[in-house]
């Protein structure tokens, strides 16, 4: 079987979708399945390790909205080799292209919203909800409807995606999703990230993992651990990821005012071995995002044992409760509070206990061999009834 895969950007800086469809396709061999990449990507970008992929680059969209004009007439051309297109994203032009190209074909399309349908960002972003309302009724809504179906990670994105626009008719279907475990992961201890930052040894270690951006609930993080840090001061927070939006300056002076900076290290984005040191060398990871369509790097901490504090805006918060792999409050200051105190009290037997649990949280939901295999079921199977 042979998929078609069509993202903007398979660039990790770009966020969650571009590792996700990294992961998913690096179990299609066993699958007796083969991921080609289609992506608005230069033939010359860094795209870190694609070696288990067929990547077809035709450069640069324009614009936010990545309009190629070339876009359609290729996927046209290299269609009929494929069974089935999986769209990553919403939108953006790609969608709607694969929705023209497929049109008078028998090569079926899915969509991966990716969280993009989550009424969060209706009520956070008013005006750009207003923008996305003109292409849902021109062009997005058409691309879910006929689509095969639509993937969600979770039945709690599935059941948010509904609230977001009231002309909604898609074909819904979970397959769940993950993240995996490499060799480097399995292998990686705390040393190389205490060689990279050796002043954070014997440090309880309070790990952020993740773009420094508005939604992530930042500012939150900040103030709450800056409070915290009046009880222990042995406390440091690890700020990982990369600052698209400029944030970063604003949340430095927030913690310079409340005399949190020198407990605090901004490391950029972490990366292969030294972004699973971090997690192995963390204590706790916490993510009080105020939306998260899933949270690969929560599926990242869980899998090496890393107990994690989390929001209730995080989609698979049900999960991690009810396995008792860490904490979940809302996703304001007192809920962050909350989440660090709460920790904080914990005796080391409970916190052993938790960790525990989040190895067997990750085993039992967020392996991402069970969501490929849940993928290409799903196209064997509409295949069949076709």
């Amino acid at each position: 079987m042979k998929i078609l895969h069509v993202i903007t950007s398979l660039n990790l800086e770009q966020g969650g979708p571009a590792q996700g469809l990294r992961n998913i396709t690096s179990h299609y061999a066993a699958l007796g399945a083969k991921a080609t990449v289609l992506t608005m990507d230069e033939a010359n970008d860094d795209l870190g390790s694609v070696d288990h992929l067929t990547v077809i680059t035709i450069g640069k969209g324009k614009g936010t909205f990545c309009y190629h004009p070339k876009l359609i007439k290729k996927l046209k051309s290299i269609a009929a080799e494929f069974d089935a297109v999986i769209v990553h994203g919403l939108w953006q032009y790609h969608g709607h292209a694969v929705r023209q190209a497929l049109k008078h074909t028998n090569v079926p399309y899915y969509v991966f919203p990716h969280g993009m349908l989550d009424p969060y960002f209706k009520h956070a972003y008013p005006l750009k909800h207003l923008k996305k309302s003109v292409f849902w009724y021109l062009s997005q809504y058409a691309v879910l409807r006929d689509a095969k179906a639509v993937l969600f990670t979770c039945e709690e994105e599935k059941r948010l995606a509904e609230a977001s626009f009231s002309r909604y008719t898609v074909n819904p279907v979970v397959v769940n999703y993950g993240t995996n475990i490499t060799p480097i992961a399995q292998q990686a201890s705390e040393d190389a990230f205490y060689s990279k930052y050796p002043a954070l040894k014997n440090k309880q270690i309070f790990l952020f993992l993740s773009r420094i951006h508005a939604k992530k609930g930042c500012d939150l993080l900040i103030k709450a651990f800056a409070n915290a840090l009046q009880k222990n001061t042995n406390i440091h927070l690890v700020m990982a990821g990369p600052d698209h939006t400029g944030w970063k300056s604003e949340l430095v002076a927030i913690a310079k005012s409340m005399n949190a900076d020198t407990h605090i290290t901004w490391t950029g984005m972490l990366k292969n071995e030294l972004k699973w040191s971090a997690i192995k060398a963390a204590n706790v990871f916490i993510l009080p995002s105020h939306q998260e369509n899933f949270g690969i790097s929560v599926a990242e901490a869980l899998a090496l044992g890393t107990p994690v504090l989390i929001s209730n805006k995080v989609n698979i918060w049900r999960e991690i409760e009810e396995m008792k792999a860490g904490l979940v409050e809302d996703d304001t200051l007192a809920g962050t509070e909350n989440l660090i105190s709460r920790w904080m009290a914990l005796t080391n037997e409970e916190k052993s206990t938790i960790q525990q649990n989040a190895e067997k949280c990750f085993e039992q939901k967020f392996d991402i061999k069970q969501a490929s295999k849940n993928i290409i079921t799903q196209i064997k199977s509409d295949l069949r009834h076709d």
